[in-house]
């Protein structure tokens, strides 16, 4: 479901009745659904009949039917008579037994599942104890400096750790007010900004450029708002009241350590603050090392980021220890950094192939995997370029066989209903075998095709045309 008062009620719910919360991905679609459920051996889901052009119920009900929900009891539709009969069913229940399960609920005990993407595929299952969105709740709250008169509004979903628990957990932990919308769309988020009177709002950069285009942006008043980026487009709205050099940009982490591992305050003067990812959080242990021979690296030299904390993972779902940790419990992290000598992390890339495209990870080898079955391509690689509000945009490198023609939109067709909307491709490049350099076990080399990509994508940035055999 999208962000709602049930979402919030559920997460708290399941986590004091002891049980395991795995929220899902509102825009994934029915392959993508079926994945997450059989994976996690959900046994109870929540959903809405429809958000967007979602049909979650007819979804839902057609892989029932087709017994892909092997491990499902309940499945219960928002506003549905079984809802509504499932929700009774705890009038029946003696509330001091309700309290008993919610104090013998250990801080150690498995609490959670987050799916995200990876190098090798299929969405992982990210394994969390309740002590990390606990922990980060209360961490944001006071890096942020939240007040409880704080009313925020964010387009993050809850479904993602940054939403999970730097804008609803936050708030809460502050005693402040969450103003919801259940999908980002711009109209209706700048009515809220103002009607809700909005002191903290949260948005990706391409979000921010929605808002900021919209013909009901100009005459908004958004006097209310107070914390946020000064320089981002609120920081520019002639009405806005923001803290003068406020910023929460300053910090690095990841689904595993259910967000930061680093960061500062985010009053802290920009003199300080700009050009690293902040200091090391209390608790948590960085080690730079190098990514070939596992060595650690001195202070001011890159290398591998890896990890050891309060809020790192339990684990990936149904993956060994010792697959996902070294020797020493460290996770590594697939990003690039180091730490200076005055203690700040500085991240300088990814060692990996994930793609970062408008805060969410995407996984080229999933797309790719997708691809496979086109009628129309011999060979399909995704890589991750540059673009100025998403980070970046997926960028499919293809070539067709021989004697087919095929379209960019032929192959955003294809894979759509496959893959959740954000993993499509923005562009498709079409190439001769001849143009791609492949390594010594026959594979493509990926930054090699990356640059391929850059370079082809400049001409059309200046009106080019498209690159469709």
């Amino acid at each position: 479901m999208g962000n709602r008062p049930e979402w919030v009620a559920w997460a708290f719910g399941v986590a004091r009745a002891g049980g395991v919360l795995i929220p899902l991905n509102t825009m994934f679609e029915p392959p993508e659904i079926a994945w997450v459920l059989g994976h996690s051996d959900a046994a109870v889901v929540v959903h809405q009949s429809r958000l967007g052009h979602h049909d979650f119920d007819a979804q839902l009900t057609e892989l029932e039917r087709k017994g892909d929900l092997a491990y499902l009891t309940h499945r219960l539709c928002i506003g549905s008579p079984a809802y509504d009969a499932f929700l009774q069913r705890g009038d029946q229940i003696d509330p001091a037994l309700v309290e008993a399960r919610a104090e013998a609920v250990s801080p150690f005990d498995d609490a959670l599942v987050t799916y995200t993407s990876g190098t090798t595929g299929k969405p992982k299952g990210v394994l969390h104890a309740h002590r990390p969105p606990s922990l980060q709740s209360w961490r944001f709250a006071q890096q942020f400096g939240i007040a409880p008169t704080a009313r925020v509004w964010s387009a993050f979903p809850f479904f993602w750790t940054a939403g999970f628990c730097m804008v609803m957990g936050a708030t809460l932990a502050a005693g402040g007010c969450i103003v919801l919308q259940e999908m980002f769309e711009p109209g209706e988020a700048i009515a809220l900004l103002q009607e809700e009177r909005v002191s903290m709002p949260h948005a990706w950069p391409h979000q921010l450029a929605a808002l900021e285009s919209h013909p009901d942006w100009a005459g908004a008043d958004l006097s209310s708002v107070r914390y946020t980026d000064a320089f981002s487009c609120f920081g520019r709205h002639p009405t806005s009241n923001v803290a003068e050099d406020w910023s929460v940009r300053a910090a690095y982490g990841l689904t595993e350590t259910f967000t930061i591992v680093s960061s500062v305050p985010a009053d802290t003067p920009s003199s300080e603050r700009l050009g690293h990812q902040g200091d090391i959080l209390p608790g948590n242990s960085v080690r730079i090392v190098d990514p070939v021979t596992g060595h650690a690296q001195e202070a001011g030299v890159a290398g591998e980021i890896r990890v050891k904390g309060p809020t790192l993972m339990r684990g990936y779902l149904k993956v060994a220890p010792e697959d996902v940790f070294d020797e020493d419990g460290f996770f590594a992290t697939g990003d690039a950094g180091y730490v200076s000598d005055k203690g700040h992390l500085h991240w300088v890339g990814r060692t990996s192939g994930l793609i970062k495209t408008g805060g969410a990870n995407v996984s080229p080898v999933e797309i790719e995997n997708e691809l496979l079955e086109s009628p129309d391509l011999a060979c399909a690689l995704a890589v991750g370029v540059p673009h100025e509000t998403l980070g970046e945009i997926v960028v499919v490198c293809a070539v067709a066989k021989h004697g087919h023609e095929v379209s960019e939109d032929d192959v955003r067709e294809f894979l759509r209903g496959k893959l959740a909307a954000y993993k499509l491709p923005r562009r498709v490049l079409f190439f001769d075998e001849g143009e791609l350099t492949l390594t010594g076990n026959a594979k493509v080399k990926s930054d090699d095709l990356r640059r391929l990509a850059i370079a082809r994508l400049e001409p059309d940035s200046q009106g080019g045309a498209t690159h469709a055999r």
